[in-house]
Order: structure tokens, then sequence, then C-alpha cells
């Protein structure tokens, strides 16, 4: 029982000057060093109005407070007290106060006290510190210490007045852990980027020759060199999704359908030791996503789950609808009031530690031998729900499993409509037509060039957009203008599309880019219906796009 007549009963142990000296100061308690109160008779108050506002201080206070004696045996707490260290009120009092101490501070803390007795250095009383407090249970939890002293009737007291730094550290790693992954995927973003120019070359270049060379003696070692850079572009892919700097292609889906039809793929990849169960609203919202990447989010979980079931076990995915309508709910997601759909991938296996929970959405972390993990699976799951306006939550224990929580915004606007089916790209040469390539880069460019006119179209080519704006101006036959994104010069490959739709509209206009803060923003490409395809593509992913482009 937690009650205040303990507090009162043991405060009637204490001198009145001890009564008197805690209310003084202006009210606040435990700053009572050296007030010079002599008797009771200096207050204005009589004795009992003073027991009785110094009983409402305590009882009312939000921070802990505790009054010990000299020797360190506690005579007074509040209610705040017991409730922060999880203790009742008659389990404080007459104990020695390093009871409340983890065991590093506890057994120096009787030296601390008797070395501030018999010499009165200070290292924290009138001063105040951050240590750790231990609670009940045995665990640790961080805490302001301010600590004052007074003395009644000859013997020594301390005041002790104790804030829980927990919620504000929490907040401070979280805030940490932010400015770290954003700092992480400015850096891998802009690795990637350059990196998929390479890539573009490198792809490019080996299908050119693979073209004009036909089949010969060491043909497989150009398609190793091929497959071996297709999988650079998959991990740079990753990366930029981390980094959210990945161009997203939404469409407003019912996830159940997707969820439903990766159902036969997931269970050829989890193998015959784990059992998948899907848990299915039965009447989801929508949302708008971009499909291709919500079925990867999908899979890499699933991945991640069965490298942690290697005996074996249950893997469950579940979609439900979760409205955010309480502040607290969102406030402790870190979302805004809204409705969510929650995606949940859970798995009965090994679990992750703390320190492993905390890094578990890093690019390249991983707990895998050498050889069987990226570290990439997890951060492009991370990043995907952060560019898709959600959330990704891990929850995980030793020996008994993790889930992970995927919440995507639900859509309003207007109705899901069901995926297509995806058809094989079919690489046919072109019927003609004259295309501007405008690429700053000139292994690129003159790289671009030579994969178009292997398609049969008639080139020209432009370094920067104002280049473009002058071409543009002395040519009229020009079909389509094949534009990066991210361009010196004074004008990006956006304003360089603008430029054309506004002018020249009978133009078409394909946008090309490995990386763009730009794309972050993909209702800006949609409003005027403007494509992208990313680097490093392959011939025929470039034949389709261009086909398509000119015939919108």
């Amino acid at each position: 029982m937690r009650s205040a007549t303990y507090a009162t009963d043991s405060m009637k142990a204490l001198p009145s000057k001890a009564f008197a000296v805690l209310i003084h100061s202006s009210g606040q308690i435990g700053s009572t060093r050296g007030c010079g109160m002599k008797n009771p008779s200096e207050s204005t108050k009589p004795f009992g109005t003073l027991e009785a506002s110094l009983q409402a201080i305590l009882s009312s206070a939000v921070d802990a407070i505790i009054i010990i004696r000299h020797d360190g045996i506690i005579e007074t707490v509040n209610e705040a007290a017991a409730a922060l260290f999880q203790y009742d009120i008659e389990e404080f009092l007459g104990q020695n106060v390093k009871f409340l101490m983890p065991d590093t501070h506890r057994t120096k803390h009787d030296g601390y006290l008797h070395n501030y007795n018999t010499t009165g250095h200070r290292k924290i009383i009138g001063i105040g510190r951050e240590v750790e407090g231990q609670r009940k249970d045995g665990s640790i939890f961080p805490m302001h210490l301010s600590v004052g002293e007074f003395l009644d009737n000859g013997t020594k007291y301390y005041t002790g007045i104790i804030h829980n730094l927990s919620l504000r550290k929490d907040a401070e790693q979280a805030l940490l852990q932010a400015q770290k992954m954003d700092a992480i995927g400015q850096l891998t973003g802009g690795v990637a980027h350059d990196f998929n120019n390479l890539l573009t070359v490198i792809v490019g270049n080996l299908e050119l020759m693979e073209m004009q060379m036909g089949a010969f003696e060491h043909s497989d070692l150009l398609k190793e060199a091929l497959e071996a850079a297709d999988l650079g572009a998959r991990l740079t892919e990753r990366l930029l999704a981390f980094a959210r700097r990945s161009p997203l292609e939404p469409h407003v889906v019912e996830l159940n359908g997707l969820v439903g039809g990766l159902t036969d793929m997931l269970q050829r990849t989890l193998g015959a030791t784990i059992e998948l169960r899907t848990v299915l609203s039965p009447d989801p919202w929508a949302v708008r996503v971009d499909p291709t990447q919500f079925e990867s989010t999908i899979v890499n979980l699933a991945v991640n789950a069965r490298d942690a079931m290697p005996n074996g076990g249950r893997l469950i995915v579940e979609t439900s609808n979760m409205p955010l309508n309480e502040d607290y709910l969102a406030d402790e997601l870190g979302l805004p009031k809204n409705d969510y759909v929650q995606i949940s991938v859970t798995d009965t296996g090994i679990g992750m530690p703390e320190e492993v929970i905390r890094r578990v959405f890093e690019p390249f972390y991983t707990t895998k031998e050498v050889g069987e993990g990226t570290g990439l699976g997890l951060s492009m799951v991370y990043g995907f729900g952060k560019q898709s306006n959600g959330l990704v939550t891990i929850y995980s224990e030793l020996d008994k499993g993790t889930t992970v929580n995927l919440y995507l915004p639900r859509h309003r606007d207007s109705p899901a409509v069901p995926e297509k089916q995806k058809t094989e790209v079919q690489l046919q040469n072109a019927t003609g037509g004259t295309i501007l390539v405008v690429e700053d880069d000139e292994r690129v460019r003159r790289l671009t060039r030579g994969r178009l006119e292997a398609l049969g179209y008639q080139v020209l080519e432009a370094i920067h957009g104002p280049a473009a704006i002058e071409t543009l101006a002395e040519h009229q036959d020009i079909d389509l203008v094949f534009t990066d994104l991210v361009m010196p010069g004074g004008m990006s490959g956006y304003e360089v599309a603008k430029n054309v739709q506004d002018n020249r509209p009978e133009i078409k206009v394909l946008l090309t880019s490995g990386y763009a803060e730009e794309l972050m923003n993909g209702d800006k490409l949609s409003a005027r219906n403007l494509k992208l395809l990313r680097k490093p593509y392959r011939q025929a992913a470039l034949a389709e796009a261009i086909r398509d482009a000119l015939e919108r």
C-alpha cells in the first residue's frame, strides 16, 4: 500500500526545524542548504500549517523526493519516489539509500558520503548530476539527482530530488538514430548514383558486344559479366530504397491480393520445414504503394525469417486495418494521426538481442556469416516504409521470435485496382525516328547513342539542358528527348522536359537517372505524364521505354 500516511508518520520523527527548512526558499525543495533558520517561529505559519504544507508539497511533487540522515538512512520519501523505484513507501524507511543504486555506485556510496561529511568536498550536493537508479525489479534507469542539505538540532540531513530521464534519453536516442540513418542514406544515395552510371556503361557495352559478336568460343564469360552487372544493379537498387532516393511507381492497390499472389513463391522460398500462414483482413483498406517494392519487402522479410528458423517453425503474414485516432498511439509509433493498413510478418525463430535490434535497419549490417547475406534486406524494407509515408517497427525476443510491422497510410481518393500480370519484354527494332540524347557523362552519352542506333533510331546529342534547348531550336524533326534528370548547366532534366512540353508539345520526353532528389516527388513527374527509366537498364528495357514514350 502506497499511502501518504507513511510519509506523514515518518516526517513526525523529524524535528520541527526540518519542516520549516524544507518549505523555505520559495518552495524549491532540495535547495535548502544554508537557509539559516534557527527556530520554527521564524516562519509566518504555525507548525501545524507548515506540516500540512510540507505534506501537500511532497504528495503533489512530480519528481521523486527522498530525505536521508547524514549516515545515509532514509527518513522520508514521497509517492513519486515510490512509483519511480517500484517499492511501497514503508520499504524505504530505515534503509540505507544505496539500495536504490546499481552495484557500480552502491559499493562506493558510503565512502562518498563519509568523504563529504569529513572534508566538505562536493560531487553532487549543490551541483546536481546525471546518475543511474535501480528499481525493485532490478532494471536500471537514467536520472538527474540534485541534493540539498540542512541541519536540525545539530543533525545533518540531505534532501534529494530525482528526475527520471528515461523519456528524454529515449527521445535523444531516437533523434540520434534518425540523424544517423539520414546521414547513411545521403551517403549511400550518392554512391549509388555514381555506381549506376558506371554500371550503365558496363551493361550497355557488354550487350552491344553480345549483339555484334553473336555466339563465340567464350560467350559464356560475357554472359557471366552481364549477370554480375545485374547483381550490382540490384544492390544499388536496395541502397537507393534504403536511402529513400529510389523512384517508386505507386498504384492504388488492395494488399490482400498482393500477399495472396506471393503465397506459392514464399512457400517455395521457405522450404518444407516452415509452415506459412496468412491472416488477412476481411475488409482491407486500399493503399497507394509501389506493388513491386511491396512484394520485394515481403520477400525480404520472409527470407530473414527463414534464416532465423534453421530448425523450422511458423511464419505468419497478417494484414489489418489500424485507425490511429488516439494521440498516445500515434505518438508511440511516431506517426501522424490517420488510418493505416498494418502488415505484420511474424516468425517463431531465434529472435534478436537489443543491440542487434538497434542496428538491424542499417545497410550492410548483418549477423550472418560472410557470404551469406548483404545486410541490405531490412534496410530496403526500412527505406520503402519511409518513402511510402509509412513506418517500419520491429519487436523481438530471444528464443521466442520476431515481428516486423509495416504501417502504410490508407488511400481514400480512388478504389484499388488489380495489378496487371507482367509480361516478358521483347527486344524489337524500331521503325525509325530521331531522338535527342541529353547526358553530361560522355561515356554514358556515347553508349546511349550506340544503343539507340542499334535499335534503328537517328540520334542527336546534347551535353546539358541549355545545349538541348539550342538543338531543339535548330532541328524540327526530333521525335523524342531522352534526358538525364540531374545535370550541370543550370537546368535539370525535369526543366528540359517542362520546356519541351510547353514549347514543342508534339515531341515526347523520357527521363532517366540512377539517383535524384527530385525522384522523391513522384507527383511532379506524374503531373506532367513523365516516365523515368532507371539506370542501369538493359537494352530490352530501353527499347520498351522508348517505344512506350513515343506511343503516348
